[in-house]
């Protein structure tokens, strides 16, 4: 019952998956409109130094002209030039002060046993003579306000009223000591001594620098700094046609494109908009899927494949969304060269490019500068899938990374020569998001893996794990079957040999020539290059239960590899190498020793398919033509030559190949390659003279 169940789920899935396609377009479609921004564009698209090609563009309001970035720079430099340093006059510290100094003085002049006398007419003549130092101010100096110089000028607030000063207008703690020094007159050199040591003790900065006022005045300062120069009235020239866009021009064209996307947003209709969205990412979404069915019938066939590429296409624009939403500096950070990567190690180059330039025709509508933009992210994507054509190792990945950053700064140096005409004009400081978005491209790479793993797709880097021996299934083959071992091993060699001059995956015809007799592990003693005596198993055994044995290798072969999770790109290896045809050893050996006995041909017969590409059909004649050749028992260059040729010929006579994409010169082509190798490996002299 369960299986029935199961049955009617395939059936209903074939029959409603081609609808599938159509509702995951639509839902593409709907999630990439709905989270773009939804205000009209602005119409024009203009560069500093380009000539205006468009009529003549008459202001339809008024607006203010913005200062560059660089202008209101300057402004707000030499606003806060004008800013003095606001230091605080504090009473408090020249009254504790001068009350700690009187308090001090009689305790310090007892404990010198000076005469009494005389104590108070010094004490008076130091007190007034501090007094008159705090009454001028004793300021704490700054370093970070000393760059001109020593001395600068500051604002001193008193009871709220502040006056501008110089630091030479009042003391310094060293000068404010200096000045005691000479101006008290000590009889003795014990009084003064006690008297310069109180002095130095209680002079104390009473003017103190307020750094919170300082600051709130600066940034009121700035904040009130104009960021316009000038209006452009309703209906005035802003820019004839054919005329150069100069810094001027430049300026009120950005100001009239501000002010435009500001008005746009209350009063355009978002609705509308909505709808030119939908109409645009619907109709590239259309021109891909067509594309993928006239080009890529087999990735339109499946849902899987069509839905990764779906969800690839819809990441890289909501990711585009969220960075115009969050107003990032710059769009440049965002990592467009992740979609080309990706499609390509994971399907093809063709694809790759395609799908990178329908991404980027979408993202380009919603930049500023769109064609400056398309110019930088079609050529950095180009060469991300040229230089990556052959990810067989991961340091690849590196230097992919290393071309794309050098093609980003190519085309941002003739960019900006182009609309600067200097290279002292170029601001180095643009490039970092170029070199930040090389960095997040990176990423690319557990992006591929997580995909291989959720969709069942496979790389050649994945492959290239797969053909390495150590793994698990590998050593058990070469374990428990070591000649079937060594014959994948020849097979492998020969296969990728040939796919590799013909033109094919040999990554992946390679990994499946090493699975393709995985099923041999179970029953490795009744295929005869495990077996080392002379006596055979089968010799006890019906013949049509010892094909059955032989053509089991296959079921068992697709049960080991998905029991172990080995994609389905190579399990397609398992199921063709033999293709329909039959195991005729043991049919002819019943036709020859019961031919009283009905044949029914199919127990003799493998049950397919045959071989549907080019990877498979090479493997299946490698197959053949090796296990053949180690039946020759004089392995010379005639015998080789026949012994493929018929092989092959077989092969073709049994419809074998039909399916493949192989061609008759292709097949020529094979013929040589596998005459060759097998020459070399049984060290067969070649008659040059005899081949002239």
């Amino acid at each position: 019952m369960a299986k029935i169940k199961r049955n009617s789920h395939k059936i209903l899935y074939r029959k409603y998956s081609s609808n599938l396609k159509y509702v995951m377009m639509i839902f593409t479609v709907f999630i990439i409109t709905l989270f773009l921004p939804k205000q009209p564009r602005f119409r024009y698209e203009f560069e500093k130094n380009a000539v205006w090609k468009n009529k003549d563009l008459i202001s339809p309001f008024s607006f203010a002209i913005l200062k560059t970035n660089p202008q209101v720079s300057a402004d707000k430099k030499n606003a806060l030039k004008d800013i003095l340093p606001v230091y605080q006059l504090d009473r408090s510290v020249t009254d504790n002060a001068l009350e700690e100094f009187a308090n001090e003085f009689d305790v310090k002049w007892r404990s010198k046993q000076l005469s009494e006398k005389e104590r108070d007419t010094y004490k008076s003549a130091a007190y007034k003579l501090l007094q008159r130092i705090y009454q001028k101010g004793i300021i704490g100096l700054n370093v970070k306000h000393q760059a001109g110089g020593k001395n600068y000028d500051f604002s001193l607030v008193e009871n709220n009223v502040a006056q501008e000063k110089n630091t030479q207008d009042v003391f310094t703690a060293e000068s404010a000591l200096n000045f005691f020094k000479d101006n008290f007159k000590a009889p003795n050199q014990v009084m003064g001594d006690l008297v310069a040591n109180l002095a130095i003790d209680h002079i104390t900065p009473n003017i103190i620098f307020d750094e919170r006022l300082t600051q709130t005045i600066q940034d009121n300062t700035v904040n009130n700094i104009s960021t316009t120069k000038g209006m452009v009235q309703k209906g005035e020239l802003i820019v004839a046609k054919n005329d150069v866009i100069d810094e001027e021009i430049y300026q009120k064209l950005e100001s009239y494109k501000a002010t435009y996307d500001a008005q746009t947003k209350t009063i355009g209709s978002r609705a509308l908009v909505y709808l030119g969205q939908v109409v645009l990412v619907g109709f590239i979404v259309t021109i891909l899927m067509s594309f993928l069915f006239l080009f890529r019938k087999d990735i339109f066939a499946d849902n899987r494949q069509l839905s990764l590429i779906l969800i690839v296409t819809t990441g890289m624009l909501l990711a585009l969304t969220w960075a115009i939403k969050m107003e990032i500096p710059s769009l440049y950070y965002i990592p467009f060269c992740v979609v080309p990567i990706i499609i390509r190690i994971l399907f093809d180059t063709r694809l790759a490019l395609y799908l990178h330039m329908l991404v980027i025709l979408i993202a380009g509508f919603f930049v500023a500068n769109s064609f400056e933009f398309v110019f930088y992210q079609v050529t950095a994507g180009m060469v991300a899938i040229f230089s990556i054509k052959n990810f067989v190792k991961r340091e690849r990945f590196l230097v992919s990374a290393l071309f794309i950053l050098l093609a980003y700064f190519v085309s941002f140096v003739g960019i900006a020569l182009l609309r600067e005409g200097s290279f002292r004009e170029i601001e180095w400081v643009n490039f970092v998001p170029f070199v930040f978005s090389v960095l997040l491209s990176l990423l690319a790479y557990p992006l591929i893996y997580l995909f291989e793993r959720i969709f069942g797709i496979t790389s050649d880097v994945a492959l290239i794990e797969l053909t390495n021996t150590n793994n698990k299934l590998l050593r058990e083959l070469a374990f428990k079957a070591p000649g079937t071992f060594q014959h994948s091993l020849q097979v492998a060699n020969l296969a990728e040999a040939a796919i590799f001059k013909i033109g094919g995956n040999s990554v992946l015809v390679r990994a499946g020539a090493l699975y393709h007799d995985i099923g041999k592990v179970d029953n490795p003693q009744y295929f005869i290059e495990n077996q080392n005596t002379a006596v055979s198993p089968h010799d006890k055994l019906p013949y049509e239960q010892s094909a059955q044995i032989i053509i089991q290798h296959v079921h068992k072969g697709i049960e080991i590899l998905r029991r172990n999770q080995i994609p389905e790109a190579i399990i397609d290896f398992i199921r063709t190498h033999h293709g329909n045809t039959r195991v005729d050893y043991f049919y002819q050996s019943f036709l020859k020793n019961t031919p009283e006995k009905f044949v029914d041909e199919n127990i003799f017969r493998y049950p397919g398919p045959i071989p549907f590409s080019k990877e498979t059909g090479v493997l299946m004649l490698a197959d053949s033509v090796e296990a053949a050749s180690r039946s020759l028992k004089n392995p010379d260059a005639q015998n080789i030559n026949d012994i493929v040729e018929r092989i092959i010929n077989y092969k073709l006579e049994q419809n074998q190949l039909d399916d493949c994409d192989l061609t008759l010169k292709d097949i020529e082509t094979i013929k040589l390659i596998f005459k060759t190798m097998l020459m070399s490996i049984y060290h067969v002299r070649i008659d040059y003279q005899q081949n002239l």
